[in-house]
């Protein structure tokens, strides 16, 4: 289990990308230039973590598109030691949670580096300028969704679509470790 903690890139601009999608289109932030709101989550196909919320990932992308706000999955793992974590396994995923927001490939893996990317899941929220403004957890309870008493990415969301501050801690996400490549 790896822990994230970097919180000090906090008010940093977006690192652009330009990967390819399980859709095989090819997605950068500047894709996205009508959201409020993008929401960069590092994740994979075999992380226990990742699977066991990936249902509030969907229902976050489809309670907040009409609002402004737009998730976009990256795998960063090494798909060579972690061949469940393959582009084609990616599809595979994808369709069988009914993914309903990009899932983007990061094979180099120079994305999640430039990132600072620790775990899957490891959030990142970005505002209408593409400032990152929450970069913390899901929410409070991983394991089971009727245990959660504080939504943070939904609270983070919220305060976004308000023009507020994020006034609250931002606790790091918790998660596998990134598959880095030798």
């Amino acid at each position: 289990m790896a822990v994230q903690n970097n919180l000090n890139n906090i008010d940093s601009e977006i690192t652009d990308f330009s990967l390819k999608g399980t859709d095989e289109k090819i997605y950068s932030p500047s894709d996205f230039p009508d959201k409020k709101i993008l929401v960069i989550i590092f994740m994979c196909n075999h992380c226990p973590y990742v699977k066991a919320v990936m249902d509030r990932f969907n229902a976050l992308q489809s309670r907040f598109a009409d609002r402004g706000v737009q998730l976009i999955g990256i795998n960063p793992n090494d798909a060579e030691t972690y061949p469940e974590d393959s582009f084609e396994n990616m599809k595979l995923f994808a369709k069988q949670y009914g993914m309903n927001f990009p899932y983007l490939i990061d094979g180099t893996q120079e994305t999640a580096r430039k990132y600072d990317a620790v775990c899957t899941p490891d959030i990142y929220v970005y505002d209408k300028n593409r400032i990152l403004k929450y970069r913390g957890r899901l929410d409070d309870s991983w394991k089971d969704d009727k245990k959660i008493t504080s939504k943070d990415l939904e609270k983070a969301i919220d305060h976004l679509l308000s023009e507020k501050e994020i006034d609250f801690p931002q606790i790091p996400s918790m998660g596998c470790s990134i598959k880095w490549k030798q």
